[in-house]
């Protein structure tokens, strides 16, 4: 069973960082893109940033400068390096992955549990 487990979550002040990770776990034969959403009480779950195959990233206008998303391919890790954190980037921070199974054609959408991300002074 393919999982996505993700770390690094926390309370940090104003102005502080914080790193999330994310490791897929399973009967993976092939990642495609990874990246990371949030979703804050109330809204939406929106994009934060997104890494190819290759290590292309793409980031949300509002963390673009202050947010790097990488990957490790070896390990089948995804991490988001937050800096410069504002209260506006408080919020439950979701691994995503395109994978494909073993043994299985097609790709599947998974997504983590999610990890609280708590700006407060």
């Amino acid at each position: 069973q393919v999982q996505l487990v993700e770390s690094g979550g926390g309370l940090v002040q104003p102005g502080g960082s914080l790193r999330l990770s994310c490791a897929v776990t399973g009967s993976i034969f092939r990642i495609y893109t990874m990246g990371w959403y949030r979703q804050a009480p109330g809204k939406q779950r929106d994009l934060v940033a997104t890494i190819s195959t290759l290590g292309n990233p793409s980031y949300a206008g509002s963390v673009k400068g202050r947010f790097t998303i990488s990957r490790d391919n070896a390990n089948n890790t995804v991490y988001l390096q937050m800096n410069s954190l504002k209260p506006e980037d408080t919020a439950v921070y979701f691994c995503w992955a395109r994978t494909q199974t073993t043994g299985i054609a097609g790709s599947t959408d998974r997504w983590g549990q999610g990890t609280q991300v708590t700006i407060s002074a």
